[in-house]
This record gives structure tokens, C-alpha cells and sequence, in this order.
């Protein structure tokens, strides 16, 4: 019976330290925001990686997404004659549930994979600890740009997202499958208020914040725990980074939708 329990001592133990780490790990990022060196290039940089290059990926998820939701909604609607509310039906689901999450899962595949990429590589190949032999803070210069930048960028993509989905909405339900366009327009603005706007403003802060820390954070310790340094642990991060990031953001989803309803 010793070694079974020694086992499950020393996973509890590497459980723990992880946790440990990872918290330190989000600390040191935020401290860095005052710490030098200066960070405006280096987060401009990192805005038009991860916010301007994002543009025609989340523009074609948004506008695919509004379009099924809008000939989804509009069969469901009718059956309880009910068609001049698919307006409001596209535009809540966008701004409460699907911008938000469906933009921070795209941001995650699509820059998160290259953070955790391109730190784990910084990593094998011994560039952050000569960041660390320079008196250099690699925190303060290679997460926290990307942790200010995901966080001007991620709220203005989801607010694109929801534009285009509501538009993508409004052209099948209106132009293909005759819906008032009055009526459509009269069921979205009445429907959506503040507390809509600011519950998707909140998860957009949060989702930047989480793709971020848990991205950078596989990346800049690919390998440390294997004792190893090469291409699999670069790719092992990246995908970790990845699937645990996604599954972060649902839950958080979750978490904030029942706070905040």
C-alpha cells in the first residue's frame, strides 16, 4: 500500500505547485504592467497580431452564425406565429451567449496557439533565460503586452462579431424569408438593453484575460516539468493551451451568465 499512496502524495503535491505557479505566474504578468521597460510598441505589436489579423476569421464565424441563427430561429418562431420577434432572437443570443464565446474560441485557436507556440520555442531555445541573465523581466516583456493587448482587442472583436451576426440574422430573415424588416428592427432594440451590453463586455474582459494567462503560461513552461526541451513539448503546450483555454472559457461563460442574469 506504500507506493500507491506515495503516488497520489506526489500527484497531489505536483497539483498543488501548478496551482501554485499559475497564480504567481497571473501576479508577476500584472505586476509588470508598471514595471519597465516601456510596453507601447511592444503592445501595438501584439494589438494588430492578435486583434486586426482576427478580423476575417471572426467575420466569417459571425456571419455564418447570424445567418443559421436567424433561418433557425425563424422555423421555430413560426410554428407559435411569431416571426416579428427573430430580431430579438438573433440579437440577444449574439450579444449575451454566442459573440462573446464563439469570438474568445476563435482568438484562442487563432492567436492563443501561436502565444503558447511561440513562447514554448523563446523557451527550448533558451531565449528567456537570457532575458533572465540580462536583468530583463520576461514577464514584463513578453506576457504582459499580450495580456493588455487581448484585453483593448478581445471586447472590440466580440462587439464586430455581434454587428455582423445581427446583419447575417437580418438577410435571411428579412431578405430570403420576408420578415417585416420593421419588425426586426423593432424586436432588437427594444429587447437588448445595457445589462445585455455590459454582460458581454464583462465576459470579453474575462475571456481576454484567461486566453492569455493560460496560453503564455503553457507556453513559457513547455517542457520545465518533463525535464525536457524540444519540438513534441513545444507541441504538447501548444495543444494544451488550446483545448485547456476553450474549456476555460465555457466554464467561465457559465460561471459569469449566472452571476450576472
Amino acid at each position: 500500500m506504500v507506493n500507491p499512496i506515495e503516488s497520489l502524495g506526489a500527484y497531489a503535491l505536483r497539483r498543488v505547485f501548478s496551482a501554485g505557479r499559475l497564480g504567481l505566474f497571473f501576479i508577476y504578468t500584472i505586476r509588470g504592467i508598471v514595471l519597465p521597460p516601456a510596453k507601447f510598441w511592444f503592445t501595438l505589436k501584439q494589438i494588430q497580431f492578435i486583434g486586426t489579423m482576427s478580423f476575417m476569421v471572426i467575420g466569417f464565424t459571425a456571419a455564418f452564425t447570424g445567418m443559421v441563427l436567424g433561418l433557425q430561429g425563424y422555423h421555430t418562431l413560426a410554428k407559435f406565429g411569431s416571426e416579428g420577434w427573430l430580431g430579438s432572437a438573433v440579437g440577444l443570443s449574439l450579444v449575451r451567449e454566442l459573440g462573446p464565446v464563439l469570438t474568445a474560441l476563435m482568438v484562442t485557436g487563432r492567436a492563443g496557439s501561436a502565444m503558447a507556440a511561440e513562447i514554448g520555442i523563446m523557451r527550448i531555445e533558451e531565449q528567456i533565460d537570457a532575458l533572465e541573465c540580462m536583468a530583463i523581466d520576461p514577464f514584463s516583456y513578453l506576457i504582459t503586452p499580450r495580456l493588455i493587448a487581448s484585453i483593448i482587442c478581445l471586447p472590440l472583436l466580440i462587439a464586430f462579431c455581434d454587428i455582423i451576426g445581427i446583419l447575417g440574422g437580418y438577410v435571411i430573415g428579412v431578405g430570403l424569408l420576408g420578415v417585416s424588416h420593421g419588425a426586426f428592427w423593432d424586436g432588437l432594440t427594444t429587447s437588448i438593453d445595457w445589462s445585455d451590453l455590459s454582460m458581454g463586455f464583462v465576459k470579453s474582459v474575462c475571456f481576454s484575460v484567461i486566453i492569455v494567462w493560460v496560453c503564455t503560461y503553457k507556453g513559457f513552461y513547455a517542457g520545465v516539468d518533463e525535464g525536457s526541451f524540444g519540438p513534441e513539448q513545444v507541441g504538447r503546450a501548444t495543444t494544451d493551451a488550446v483545448v485547456i483555454s476553450s474549456i476555460a472559457v465555457l466554464i467561465g461563460d457559465y460561471v459569469i451568465t449566472s452571476i450576472m442574469l
